[in-house]
């Protein structure tokens, strides 16, 4: 059973990012308006160009907006200095990307054990948090390997367990079936939502309709703003209208 208990996690209203480019503006978010509460679980879809990963950025604090508020648990985002916003990223925050973003010449227990260096744990507390992290995606067999010997299921796991090292509240992940065939995808679904039941929240950006019905909630984008809002019950989806279908 998921955990979602109704209390606004993010919350971003009149949000916008453009960006400027030999004096050309490009724009990547436009009054975006947006409340994603503790524990839910959100698909965030829409055509090549939407916003997608632009809006994954922001909220990830990765990139800021141009104009807009965002609160992050009743904190704006234009009072975190840039050393703690790296703090909030690397203690509440883990990502997850399509093309996995690991070190090559690392082991697997080495790569998990990075965001952990830089929270500042010491070292034989990196390693027992990262043999769990090992087991917990039933990888304990492969923990001395180097990632380029992994499958590509294998490596997304291994970025999994590395976004879970500091146990963040939300774990944003873009694209994260991108790279990996049906099997491999559909198994990393099952972990995100098996994560999102143990009360993580979790968003989840794709262009992919069947990944997106793994959540519990699909926002649409279009050209940089929020087209639709839908919750998914039971498989059903139902739009902010009541609209049924």
């Amino acid at each position: 059973m998921s955990s979602e208990n109704n209390m606004p996690l993010i919350s971003v209203k009149n949000l916008s990012k453009i960006y400027e480019t030999d004096g050309a503006e490009t724009v990547g978010l436009k009054n975006v308006d947006l409340v994603i509460n503790e524990g839910e679980f959100v698909a965030v879809v829409g055509p090549s160009g939407s916003g997608k990963s632009t809006l994954l950025q922001v909220l990830g604090c990765l990139d800021r907006p141009t104009s807009g508020e965002y609160m992050l648990e009743d904190k704006n985002l234009k009072d975190y200095s840039d050393k703690e916003l790296a703090e909030v990223r690397n203690k509440k925050m883990g990502f997850v990307f399509q093309q996995f973003n690991l070190l090559p010449r690392q082991s697997v227990l080495e790569n998990i054990k990075l965001p952990l260096l830089y929270a500042g744990v010491n070292e034989p507390e990196r390693t027992n948090i990262a043999q769990r992290m090992v087991d917990l995606v039933d990888l304990k067999d492969r923990a001395d390997f180097l990632t380029t010997k992994l499958s590509g299921g294998q490596k997304q796991r291994v970025a999994i367990a590395r976004a879970l090292a500091n146990n963040p509240k939300i774990i944003f992940a873009d694209e994260p079936t991108g790279s990996l065939d049906s099997k491999s995808g559909e198994t990393i679904l099952d972990f995100l939502q098996e994560l999102n039941d143990k009360g993580h929240t979790v968003v989840l950006v794709t262009h992919e309709s069947y990944v997106a019905n793994s959540a519990k909630r699909i926002v649409h984008l279009r050209d940089g703003n929020i087209d639709k809002d839908e919750k998914v019950i039971n498989r059903r989806i139902i739009s902010k209208e009541g609209f049924k279908r």
